[in-house]
């Protein structure tokens, strides 16, 4: 077969020149990236072999095999893993088929000890390879095939591949190093890389050197040895193994549990989100081991959805070795295991919770989002979730837990109230919570669009409804109004009875089916109007939500209530104009842009703007008019 010249996928080429210009300074992680995914390959193939055992027949000790030229200036990682053929390398090293590929990229500044971090997100793999090489070259031949193939590339554009010849399966990937990087030809580098970064390795990592071959690892697996053998740093580095990343574990989990069902875990919380944390799969990423033998990493059966951003390992002694993949979703000694590793990993998010409550804080920002999805989804655990959750509210001292808030639930108040919306910032300002601030009642601010799904889910919390401050219903005129010594609290001027009510009717009148009622409002304070849902009508946020995913029809807009402020100057103008009797005209320009102004305040767009303009000019144009 001739020599196949493909190009890059256009991410891989902008990765490529990221990692050769923001990782030069951590360039020895190349190494590490190269010997874990030749473990990896290892522990698939041992996999495959459970089923075929002839795929490793003559060849079952697997090892990870290093070995220097130090006349052809090259260094090279050799595995005898399940190995790739044609397809594999040009999908593989040719593309990134990865979730948030284009977010990560966008995110990325130019300025190298910014976009560390992120690339620490990421992880970069085997393109790593290109900080330290004028060109790569992949000799490889998959578990049971005879053809081998050889992929080469520089790293700057493009990459071929061609037929050639390999005596046993496996995968070797040659560096032939750039002329500054002689110290990757040093024993004693090597050794001290190895030590650092892979020393957690299953299976051994041998130098070879002429007929000299020396074990650099301890090759055990690092989750079978007692955690007081383990320090912090053998920790960090299994973690950049398993989760194929750069940043440090925020968490780690690591313990045994024998008896009837024995399995051991060695799970870590990152520190930071992964960028496919909302990817629509929801993929896993804890591999499942069987007796330390490796058996998938993508299995929902081993943990919910809503944990999917722990990395790690679980190993068990009692699952049979031959289980499928696709048997593993219905065994019950799964759904133990699943239990367990549930409540280990919510038992010490609690603890860290309560002793290190800023830490928490943090992961709680990245995290937060997904384990609320856990609220909604898991009703076995939905009690110790909500006592995990915490939230941002209008008390505005940080974050806040559902225990805490009920504990300072004002005299009078009987629900916990909150606001959706798309951000902090907008819903904070929000003329719904006026009347709530008032009376020194908290409201609960939030912005995930899982809030519209688990609130209606649980319905209260320790017997106290959760209620929207959008909704109609809220009685707060069971609350008194918050007084302190230094801001007294004074009753504002209400329009007169009889012309608020001629008010109203005109309004209802003006606006006819574009709202379902028009109200005096207990809860504004100092904006005219806004808008709200009647009690059991879906949630304003949540209807938007909706629609902009297309999934509630242009004509099935549900109709609000609008609410006017008896207080605000304007409404007591207004008022006066309608027991007047005389302001028709006006009357019908102000329901509509009163209206529109609610719209707008709850990111709305008007209906009709070029009837929004008219009106906005001819009220100007009264309010400008000198009386003759």
């Amino acid at each position: 077969m001739d020599k196949e010249t493909y190009t890059f996928q256009t991410e891989v080429g902008r990765l490529l020149d990221i990692v050769a210009h923001s990782l030069y300074s951590h360039k020895e992680i190349f190494l590490r990236e190269l010997i874990s995914n030749a473990s990896d390959a290892c522990d698939r193939l041992r996999y495959d072999a459970l089923t075929n055992p002839d795929l490793i027949a003559g060849d079952s000790d697997f090892a990870v095999t290093l070995s220097r030229d130090r006349t052809a200036r090259t260094l090279s990682v050799a595995d005898n893993g399940i190995g790739m053929n044609h397809d594999d390398l040009v999908e593989t090293l040719g593309t990134i088929a990865r979730s948030g590929t284009q977010a990560f990229l966008d995110r990325l500044t130019g300025d190298a000890s910014k976009d560390m971090a992120l690339i620490g997100q990421f992880g970069v793999g085997f393109y790593s390879s290109f900080m330290v090489s004028k060109s790569v070259e992949v000799l490889t031949r998959r578990a049971g095939e005879d053809q081998a193939w050889r992929w080469t590339s520089d790293g700057k554009g493009q990459f071929t591949v061609e037929a050639a010849e390999r005596p046993a399966r496996g995968t070797t990937v040659t560096l032939h190093l750039a002329d500054a990087e002689d110290e990757f030809l040093e024993e004693a580098r090597v050794r001290q890389i190895v030590k650092t970064y892979s020393d957690h390795i299953g299976i051994p990592v041998v130098l070879e050197d002429g007929d000299k071959r020396e074990t650099l690892n301890t090759a055990s697996a690092l989750w079978t040895r007692p955690k007081s053998e383990i320090d912090a740093d053998q920790y960090k580095e299994f973690y950049h193994h398993v989760g194929h990343t750069f940043d440090d574990p925020w968490l780690v989990l690591h313990n045994s549990v024998e008896g009837v069902l024995s399995y051991s875990n060695l799970l870590f919380v990152p520190s930071t989100a992964p960028f496919d944390l909302f990817h629509p799969e929801r993929k896993q990423h804890v591999k499942l081991y069987i007796k330390r033998v490796f058996i998938t990493d993508d299995s929902d059966a081993l943990l919910p959805g809503y944990l999917r951003f722990l990395r790690g390992v679980v190993d068990s002694e009692d699952l049979p070795l031959n289980i499928s993949r696709e048997t593993i979703q219905h065994d019950p000694k799964i759904a133990k295991i699943r239990s367990g590793l549930i409540k280990r990993v919510l038992g010490e998010l609690g603890k860290k919770a309560d002793k290190a409550p800023d830490e928490y804080g943090t992961f709680w920002d990245n995290f937060g989002a997904v384990l609320k999805e856990g609220i909604y989804e898991d009703y076995d655990n939905r009690e110790a979730l909500m006592g995990l959750a915490r939230f941002q509210s209008t008390r505005d001292e940080g974050l806040v837990g559902l225990d805490d808030y009920v504990s300072r639930m004002r005299d009078g108040q009987d629900a916990i109230y909150y606001i959706t919306g798309d951000d902090l910032e907008h819903v904070g300002r929000s003329p719904q919570l006026e009347g709530f601030k008032a009376r020194g009642i908290e409201v609960l601010l939030l912005t995930d669009a899982v809030d519209e799904f688990w609130i209606p889910a649980v319905a209260s919390y320790k017997d106290k409804p959760f209620r929207s401050v959008t909704a109609s219903g809220a009685d707060l005129a069971k609350v008194a109004p918050a007084e302190t010594p230094d801001e007294p609290t004074d009753k504002a001027e209400s329009a007169d009875a009889a012309g608020l009510d001629a008010l109203i009717a005109a309004l209802k009148e003006a606006l006819g089916e574009a709202v379902k009622d028009v109200r005096a409002s207990e809860r504004l304070t100092d904006s005219p109007v806004c808008l709200i849902a009647e009690e059991g009508d879906m949630d304003m946020h949540l209807e938007r939500l909706l629609r902009q995913h297309r999934q509630l029809g242009a004509g099935l807009a549900i109709k609000r209530i609008l609410e006017i402020n008896p207080s605000h100057p304007l409404i007591r103008r207004l008022a006066e104009v309608a027991a007047a009797g005389d302001g028709a005209p006006p009357l019908t320009d102000a329901a509509h842009l009163l209206l529109d102004q609610a719209r707008i305040i709850e990111g709305e767009p008007v209906e009709d703007p070029v009837a929004f303009a008219r009106r906005l000019a001819a009220v100007m144009e009264r309010g400008l008019t000198t009386p003759a």
